[in-house]
């Protein structure tokens, strides 16, 4: 069984408040991120493309590396039971194949709606800055803990 806890509540959260979620972008992350959105530019899945346009190889899709605040929105900070309402990100730099990327949220202010912004950082292992912006999220109202079983998640995700 696993056992989920909700995020931190408004109440809970303090300005200055981080997490970060690292990952290394793969070959099966760029096709994968290519079938669901259809997005079979060649920048992404041919090498002698990319090069001839100055690139030095393959690049993932723009959206992989916001996605990744998705991760640490939804199970660190604010955590689970967290909502996205706005989410606007500035690119910098491209994102390699084999890059790995380290995806920042700090917490810049909370609002009067029982809101908080989060200002996003992500970076590869060279320290350059891939993308940069803010998030709008919806804390969890009320904490919780809840034991799921494998076989209920498998259920869950199947309906």
């Amino acid at each position: 069984m696993t056992l989920y806890t909700a995020g931190k509540t408004y109440r809970e959260i303090n300005e200055g408040d981080s997490a970060v979620h690292s990952k290394t972008i793969s070959e099966a992350d760029v096709y994968s991120f290519a079938g669901i959105t259809g997005d079979f530019n060649p920048l992404h899945v041919d090498t002698v493309f990319a090069e001839q346009m100055g690139l030095a190889g393959r690049i993932a899709h723009a959206g992989i590396a916001p996605a990744m605040v998705a991760q640490v929105i939804g199970m660190k900070l604010p955590g689970v039971g967290s909502m996205v309402t706005n989410m606007t990100v500035s690119h910098h730099a491209p994102l390699y194949i084999g890059d790995t990327i380290y995806a920042q949220v700090k917490v810049s202010e909370k609002l009067p709606n029982r809101h908080v912004r989060l200002a996003i950082t992500i970076v590869n292992q060279n320290k350059v800055l891939i993308c940069s912006g803010e998030v709008e999220v919806v804390p969890p109202k009320a904490s919780f803990k809840k034991r799921v079983a494998a076989i209920e998640l498998q259920e869950l995700v199947s309906e």
